[in-house]
């Protein structure tokens, strides 16, 4: 494919946990703050060390306000006398009762019960402020550490961890299911498609699977289009008629002219006209057809009926023609990342011992297998493009064909290449004089077929902008063949040329 620059990086659990906490030891020593403090802040701006720096030098006050940070933390008073609880009113010695910077007592027991309650109402946790309802103050995971129950303390510490992906602009969790890596973006190189360590590919802009060289707006329809009642609709309109008692869609699949709806409507009526069955008879032309539907048809009463259902029909055979092709190179994807992994996990070695041929110089037949993965996927979704493609612009439509064709005939070549020439290694006694002829047309062909669709992408993605030039260069190669031929028939003379 048409080659970008990696513009991401994948992050392990252990990776986002270290930048993590580099964001918080770079934000508490810049404003001399401590770490809970900073960590505070840093959830408040999404993580945004620069928003962090900007927000507090141009307006420390504010900002301490509106997080709840208080510059002065209250001291609480050292007496030996018994404090009230804020919550459940009851005394205690002072080393039972707990404050955040704000100075308002509460009991240990009620903290707890506080905390835990918070964390499973969610990751609304972490952002916790003092149970007293008139006051901000903040309260830190250093809280949380000090009081709350080991599996507390387990659940507000995915929560912190996890808020470091979904609350920052430019990461992301892979959509892959049960897939625990990230994914940190850097904007602007034009190429929004990322690659995870778990295997899958997917859109970064849309979070939907990989999908150059198509638009996430186009992909969106197209997701929205198979999953939509409209087609149910299309077929329904297309392939039956509605009862003219109930109104209920009927389908008629086999058999005569005669039709009975279901119970408990029951009516019997004729397919082609729709009138009662008790009207027909031999002399409206049996039950396999109706002279009443033919004179009502020449004289246009059916005219826009029949019309929206060709309409119908006709989508929805366009619509299936495009869907079919582009749930085939699914399959086919599928079925080659099957392949690819039986021959890492089984075949590989194999063919390594009957062709006496170390393993380190078979690498082109596992990069041939991820050049057909790659393409199937990008195959896949021209046909999405292609059904959006405008009737009317007849002349990138023929383009868009040219270069899909060129491009899945030497997919088909490579894909046959890799799955039948190889069997014939894999299943002989002995090396073969024939695997190095074998090797040099598998990486041939594998380099041509990433040079179609590197052109096939690059032309997509720039919305076939280059037909006109295609169309001119295809008109002047006909007419130099026809020149060249005219010259050739003159020279030949009258009567020398050859039929047939």
């Amino acid at each position: 494919m048409v080659s970008f620059q990696k513009n991401y990086c994948v992050l392990r659990e252990e990776d986002i946990l270290r930048h993590q906490v580099d964001d918080i030891e770079r934000v508490s020593v810049v404003l001399s703050i401590t770490e809970v403090e900073a960590s505070i802040l840093l959830r408040h701006y999404h993580w945004s060390v620069g928003k962090v720096h900007d927000e507090w030098f141009a307006d420390e006050e504010r900002v301490r306000n509106t997080v709840g940070i208080l510059e002065s933390p209250v001291v609480p008073p050292s007496v030996d006398t018994e404090l009230t609880c804020g919550i459940c009113f009851d005394s205690y010695p002072p080393e039972k009762i707990v404050s955040v910077s704000c100075g308002h007592p509460f009991c240990t027991t009620c903290w707890t019960g506080y905390i835990t309650t918070t964390i499973n109402d969610g990751p609304g946790c972490l952002m916790l402020r003092c149970p007293d309802p008139s006051c901000l103050a903040a309260v830190g995971h250093d809280m949380v550490d000090k009081l709350a129950s080991d599996e507390d303390k387990e659940k507000y510490n995915r929560y912190f961890l996890r808020s470091y992906i979904e609350d920052n602009r430019k990461m992301k969790w892979c959509p892959a299911p049960g897939c625990d890596y990230a994914i940190d973006y850097v904007a602007g190189s034009g190429n929004y498609d990322v690659s995870c360590l778990c295997s899958f590919s997917f859109c970064w802009n849309c979070t939907e699977e990989a999908h150059r060289p198509v638009d996430c707006s186009t992909v969106s329809k197209w997701i929205l289009k198979n999953s939509a009642e409209s087609e149910n609709m299309n077929w329904i309109l297309a392939n039956s008629k509605p009862c003219p008692r109930c109104k209920r869609p009927i389908e008629k699949n086999q058999g005569c002219m005669h039709m009975t709806c279901t119970p408990p409507c029951k009516y019997e009526f004729c397919w082609l006209c729709l009138g009662a069955w008790m009207d027909h008879g031999e002399r409206t032309g049996g039950f396999y057809a109706c002279n009443r539907y033919e004179v009502a048809k020449q004289e246009g009463q059916y005219d826009e009926t029949e019309r929206r259902r060709e309409m119908a029909k006709n989508s929805l055979e366009r619509y299936t023609h495009y869907y079919e092709r582009w749930a085939s190179n699914q399959t086919s994807r599928q079925k080659a990342m099957t392949d690819l992994q039986q021959l890492q996990t089984h075949n590989l070695e194999k063919l390594s011992d009957k062709q006496c041929t170390p393993e380190s110089q078979l690498k082109f037949i596992l990069e041939a297998w991820l050049q057909i993965i790659e393409c199937r996927r990008v195959l896949k979704w021209t046909y999405a493009y292609g059904y959006y493609l405008p009737d009317h612009e007849h002349a990138k439509r023929v383009f868009f064909e040219y270069l899909q064709g060129e491009a899945e005939s030497g997919l088909e070549r490579l894909h046959q290449c890799v799955e039948k020439d190889l069997l014939q290694f894999l299943n002989a006694e002995g090396p073969s004089k024939d695997f190095n002829d074998f090797r040099t047309k598998l990486a041939g062909l594998t380099s041509v077929t990433k040079n179609y669709f590197e052109n096939l992408v690059k032309a997509l993605e720039n919305g076939l902008a280059d037909v006109d030039s295609h169309a001119a260069c295809s008109s002047k190669s006909t007419s130099s063949k026809s020149t060249g031929c005219s010259s050739k028939t003159r020279g030949k003379g009258k009567g020398s040329s050859r039929t047939g």
